[in-house]
């Protein structure tokens, strides 16, 4: 009991040094509300608003149908160019796209030669390169069927396919993006919360008075996770439920019980890797410098911007003992296909490992931190 009461305390104590730090806890609102409205407005994983321009040297009615099959929202409307404006916009990045159409296109289209359309493409956007390529072909080829009055490539085929998308079948992509951007909030903003707590009794040399109560090293550490992980799960509930889901009506379809208790889980994984980050570095500005990279190679491998199985074999087994990834796939799961316990109980098995694995190194390197300032 007297563990507890002494926990309780420190973690007021917590409470009232982080509200205190304005600029902190501006960040956390700032970050779990407009940031996920920023991301999710911003951030585009398809096509949209591309710019197209075409240098048209045959200036026949099918070449003015071509042009008028690109619109909105997918591209913005096509502009008339020659070549040498042409060069000059995708070298300065004015142009995404940009169609050559040969002179004596339609005629030779109407009398079966089959001539070509240059399509020159800045991969340097490589969303909108990769998939607006396809887009465009597909229009092209819509048109110049409508135009003869033939049947479209996919009317020929022996066969049709029929996709059904769930989960997202607009193909939205702010109702991915917003999800990931609260994964990603809560996660940086864990180990930097734990990290700074940390760092700033170091600093302020407020330390040296947690030495001289009657307070274990161990109560010492859980408070601060305790009181830092409550304010991240507090504003990313309060951020996938008011921002996500009632302000950018992204629907959620699983239960936020569930997810809330996956989430308490994680919070434990990456406030103590904090922790244990934060006493490898003896200063605010080492400590940025090293919980950069670990966030970096978290974030980057654990599926919430590059899917898992695009990576190599090697890298698919070896990302696996992260807590993030396991976290996304739980976030995804959840939020996304509305999965149970049956389902997600081995990635939370995995989280609970690596949980116990961080809190004990955080709770041992915190005693020895503490027995070098006694």
């Amino acid at each position: 009991m007297r563990w507890l009461i002494n926990v309780a305390l420190l973690s007021g104590k917590e409470f009232r040094s982080l509200f205190r730090d304005f600029i902190l806890f501006g960040l956390i609102v700032f970050a779990f509300s407009f940031a996920v409205i920023i991301v999710a407005d911003g951030v585009k994983v398809d096509v949209s608003n591309a710019t197209v321009a075409f240098i048209d040297e045959d200036h026949s009615a099918l070449s003015r149908e071509l042009k008028a099959g690109v619109l909105l929202p997918y591209f913005k409307p096509p502009v008339l160019t020659n070549r040498a404006a042409a060069a000059s916009g995708m070298d300065h990045g004015t142009y995404n796209f940009v169609i050559d159409i040969p002179p004596r296109f339609e005629a030779d289209v109407l009398a079966g030669r089959a001539p070509a359309i240059q399509e020159r493409i800045d991969a340097t956007a490589m969303t909108q390169a990769g998939l607006g390529d396809g887009y465009l072909q597909h229009i092209f080829l819509s048109q110049v069927s409508s135009f003869l009055h033939t049947p479209s490539a996919e009317q020929q085929l022996p066969f049709r396919t029929q996709s059904r998308i769930r989960f997202n079948p607009n193909s939205e992509s702010f109702w991915f993006t917003s999800v990931m951007q609260v994964v990603t909030d809560a996660t940086v903003l864990s180990i930097i919360l734990v990290g700074a707590a940390v760092i700033r009794e170091r600093e302020h040399g407020t330390i040296e008075h947690l030495l001289v109560l009657p307070v274990s090293a161990s109560e010492i550490a859980i408070a601060k996770i305790l009181a830092n992980g409550a304010v991240i799960f507090v504003a990313s509930m309060a951020s996938l439920w008011f921002v996500v889901h009632l302000w950018l009506r992204v629907p959620i379809t699983g239960s936020l019980t569930l997810f809330a208790a996956c989430l308490v889980i994680y919070l434990f994984s990456v406030t103590s890797l904090g922790m244990v980050l934060a006493i490898f570095a003896p200063t605010m500005p080492q400590f940025g410098l090293l919980a950069v990279p670990v966030y970096a190679i978290a974030y980057l491998l654990s599926g919430a911007a590059t899917p898992i199985e695009s990576m190599p074999d090697i890298m698919q087994m070896a990302v696996h003992v992260l807590p993030t990834t396991q976290f996304v796939k739980i976030s995804q799961a959840i939020l996304y296909r509305g999965a149970g316990p049956e389902t997600i109980w081995p990635s939370v098995l995995s989280i609970l490992c690596a949980s116990s694995l961080f809190l004990a190194l955080a709770l041992l390197r915190f005693r020895s931190m503490l027995a070098r300032q006694d």
